[in-house]
């Protein structure tokens, strides 16, 4: 055998060692991911869960918020009819007043 052969024979056989050992690792990290996984997809159902019951919450909030707003609106709509009213029945006095005191003099 020549140089050149033995530095071929051992150039193949570092790339393969060195290949056998990129592969070993990455088997090893896939492996590590894989058991991860599960408490990792929990800590994400978990965030997402509490995110969508805040969610729902604040939209409960401004739902309710909004039911208030329209009662309030609502009541005040009867509030300002009932004093409109009592106005009116306050000028008719007034003139009633204004009739029987002319009617005195």
């Amino acid at each position: 055998m020549t140089n050149s052969d033995y530095l071929l024979k051992a150039a193949i056989k570092k790339v393969s060692e060195k290949l056998n050992e990129i592969l070993v690792e990455k088997i090893e990290e896939v492996t590590n991911i894989a058991q991860d996984a599960p408490e990792i997809l929990k800590k994400e159902f978990d965030s997402l869960r509490e995110s969508i019951i805040e969610e729902a919450s604040r939209l409960e909030k401004n739902e309710n918020i909004q039911e208030n707003y329209s009662t309030n609106t609502h009541q005040d709509s009867k509030i300002k009819k009932a004093l409109n009213e009592i106005e009116s029945i306050n000028e008719q006095i007034d003139l009633f007043n204004k009739l029987i005191n002319n009617q005195i003099k």
